[in-house]
């Protein structure tokens, strides 16, 4: 006895269509740009260019690769998007851009790192803003004083190491 399956027919993925298309433009771009370089392989055919040729030629490939996918519906069911988690995420990033050079590094990164814990669900901001500014302190710290590389201070750091 057999069994009649009425299987739904397989629509092209849009979204896998547009994720080709722009790999077959990052991938465009990389070739046109490794054609400006210099090809300095002297003895050999290996110079700077020859890298970036090889990952736009793999990015070129996997574009053909998803938009046969796309074409064919074989991608897997994707799950409902959240968007908040990325926009806290982006939002701490244009606070930081916007307050860098204001507050200085570890206040402006103590603000990212709570957004992007708001993000992966700790809803406190008035707890984690202070962590976020004791680690982000330390790193600027290690960077600026010991590995002597410049980050930009403000107010905290000028407390601590004032003239740094």
């Amino acid at each position: 006895m057999s069994v009649q399956r009425h299987e739904q027919p397989r629509r092209r993925d849009t979204a896998a269509l547009v994720i080709a298309a722009g790999l077959a433009v990052i991938g465009g771009v990389m070739l046109w740009d490794s054609a400006r370089l210099a090809d300095l392989g002297g003895y050999s055919d290996v110079g700077p260019a020859s890298v970036p040729r090889v990952v736009a030629w793999g990015l070129i490939g996997l574009a053909g690769w998803t938009a046969v996918e796309g074409l064919r519906g074989d991608f897997p069911q994707r799950p409902a998007q959240n968007p908040a988690p990325v926009l806290w995420i982006v939002a701490g990033l244009a606070v930081q851009l916007m307050l860098l050079h204001v507050t200085g590094f570890s206040i402006a990164t103590g603000i990212l790192f709570a957004f992007t814990a708001r993000a992966f669900g700790k809803r406190n901001l008035a707890m984690t803003i202070p962590i976020g500014i004791v680690f982000a302190f330390v790193v600027w710290t290690i960077f600026s004083q010991l590995l002597m590389l410049h980050l930009p201070a403000g107010p905290l750091e000028q407390l601590f190491f004032p003239g740094g």
